[in-house]
């Protein structure tokens, strides 16, 4: 009578596990991906399809990732620590580098150089933005002072003047997030994107 009760309660447990584990799943696994998919594309579609930049019907980037830009005629972002190529969206990560490592030292001297290479005649102090990685490698912003010191040599690249290459970089600062948060901000892809229109334009 006993071990009856005893493979009773058992099922009986077995089964509330089991549905239990049916209704999760379909509420966990099926539902609630479902309900955010569909708000997501019906309030967010721009941010929840990757905020993608297009030019000439074919995306060119993301505005959430930065881009690796070597030309003088480009303005620069951040330096990338991601591995095994620079702003590897899957790889995001920080160079952990402390401020005496000598590793850390080295590159901000070939950085240092780099650009001075680059500009020689540009006499303005290098932001440190322009020297070090961000935390996560992808960074795709500048701050205002880090697009200004790459004017002189942007526009010397593109036969632009400085007052011209200014007002574009005022034009693409964004403000604070809700007017107070963070700090205001470039995309550099947007800007660079902006750039070539402006050299094509000039052109006709």
């Amino acid at each position: 009578m006993i071990k009856q009760s005893i493979k009773k309660m058992i099922c009986v447990q077995f089964g509330i596990s089991l549905l239990l584990l049916m209704l999760m799943t379909l509420v966990t696994g099926l539902l609630y991906p479902m309900c955010i998919t569909v708000i997501a594309q019906a309030l967010f579609s721009y941010q929840a399809n990757g905020s993608l930049i297009e030019l000439d019907n074919r995306n060119i980037g993301s505005e959430c990732i930065g881009q690796l830009f070597s030309k003088p005629e480009y303005f620069q972002g951040r330096p990338s620590a991601t591995k095994p190529f620079p702003y590897n969206g899957i790889a995001s990560a920080g160079s952990n580098l402390g401020p005496s490592n000598i590793s850390l030292q080295e590159n901000i001297k070939s950085r240092i150089k780099y650009l001075q290479n680059q500009d020689p005649k540009n006499t303005l102090q290098i932001p440190i933005e322009l020297l070090t990685s961000s935390g996560s490698g992808l960074d795709p912003h500048l701050s205002p002072n880090a697009a200004y010191y790459q004017i002189s040599r942007v526009a010397k690249a593109r036969r632009l003047s400085e007052a011209d290459v200014k007002i574009l970089i005022d034009h693409f600062t964004e403000p604070r997030q809700w007017f107070f948060l963070g700090e205001p901000r470039i995309n550099v892809l947007k800007l660079n994107k902006a750039l070539d229109a402006l050299g094509q334009n000039s052109n006709k």
